[in-house]
């Protein structure tokens, strides 16, 4: 079952502004930053109340997320919970009939290990799951 809600995904054309946005605006605090494993697009986790914000921006060249920028624009990716059996979790979503974007776990931002489920078979939000990396801190 799902611990919590671990992250919320946010797609930005511009990563220095939406950190703008985040940091100075809303007061969260910016834990990491990095760039994606395949390099298409930068990464960076922010640490706001109880829960962290994700911040994707898209890279030089294509990337998913200047795709989904260029069909939806900006604004909510994707919603991560943290699990602690991400493959219990997987098979156990499968059986109820989610359909799987990963079909096993992968690595993920941070240290962490992440597995997609498809929209369409979750209400029409890309649902992520996710068991944080060994060094991650929360506040």
């Amino acid at each position: 079952m799902f611990k919590e809600v671990h992250h919320i995904g946010i797609a930005a054309a511009d990563m220095e502004a939406a950190l703008r946005l985040y940091v100075e605006g809303a007061g969260a605090r910016l834990i990491g930053r990095e760039p994606s494993r395949d390099g298409t697009m930068e990464i960076a986790m922010l640490w706001l109340g109880n829960a962290f914000l994700e911040i994707l921006a898209p890279r030089q060249g294509e990337s998913a997320i200047r795709k989904f920028i260029e069909r939806r624009g900006e604004g909510l990716h994707h919603v991560a919970y943290e699990v602690a059996d991400i493959e219990g979790e997987l098979a156990r979503l499968k059986s109820a009939g989610c359909e799987l974007i990963d079909e096993k776990p992968r690595p993920g931002a941070m240290g962490s290990t992440i597995a997609f489920l498809k929209p369409k078979s979750t209400g029409g939000v890309l649902w992520e799951l996710v068991v944080p990396g060994a060094g991650e801190r929360k506040g």
